[in-house]
């Protein structure tokens, strides 16, 4: 039987937080609009501390909030718009935005990019053909047209400039709850959509194993996203900007 892509439930203590976080999101995305913000990024951006960790960089324990620090800025800054233009679904996300101008979101984003990921541990995968996800993932299947990871992220999987993100460090339950959205629609880009694209070739199965395959990488110690990557896209993307 296959895993679900998203639990169906989650666990107390998770919702407590989420509410916690959605209360405190909620009163300082008010405070962001007023006239005279603080005159920091560090005070700046506290608001997204409260999902995002301080300086971008989640709790090791954070199943579904992505460690954001280190991610290339025209990525954080597409996300932004996206949340914006509900491309992607997150009620206090979208209230913040709505109201920053587009030269904020850029600050945030560069703000972002510049700050250190935290080095997490991965978690420990346990599967005897994980062989075949890694193949997947390197090399794709010419016969549903489905590129591999690396083409875009890159060969070390830790994205590139400018707008493509690395996928390492991140939880696998985040990983598979993102592959799911854009496989069902409910997370989209800007078209034309690549990701949705690349998710629809995925069964629920394979995004389940991607997603902990990935998980259980090492993020390789002080890499940076590359400058660009070393050949053209294998499928069209769309751009915000």
């Amino acid at each position: 039987m296959d895993r679900p892509i998203i639990p169906a439930l989650m666990t107390l203590r998770r919702l407590r937080r989420m509410l916690r976080h959605s209360v405190w999101l909620l009163a300082t995305s008010i405070a962001w609009a007023q006239p005279s913000p603080p005159d920091n990024m560090d005070a700046r951006v506290q608001p997204c501390a409260a999902c995002h960790g301080e300086s971008g960089r989640v709790a090791a324990d954070e199943d579904y909030f992505p460690s954001i620090a280190g991610k290339p800025a025209g990525y954080l800054y597409e996300q932004m718009i996206n949340f914006r233009h509900g491309r992607r679904q997150h009620d206090i996300m979208q209230a913040m935005f709505a109201v920053l101008s587009e030269g904020y979101l850029n600050e945030i984003a560069v703000y972002y990019a510049a700050q250190t990921p935290k080095l997490h541990s991965p978690t420990r995968l346990s599967e005897p053909d994980a062989g075949e996800i890694e193949m997947l993932i390197r090399h794709g299947d010419a016969t549903r047209n489905l590129p591999a990871c690396t083409a875009c992220h890159g060969d070390d999987l830790i994205g590139a400039k400018p707008t493509i993100p690395g996928l390492l460090g991140l939880r696998s339950e985040y990983l598979a709850a993102q592959l799911g959205a854009w496989r069902e629609g409910t997370r989209r880009a800007a078209a034309p959509d690549c990701m949705h694209t690349v998710a629809i070739r995925l069964s629920p199965a394979e995004i389940d194993r991607v997603s902990r395959w990935l998980a259980s990488q090492p993020y390789p110690r002080n890499a940076k996203p590359l400058p660009q990557l070393p050949a053209p896209l294998p499928l069209p993307c769309g751009a915000s900007r």
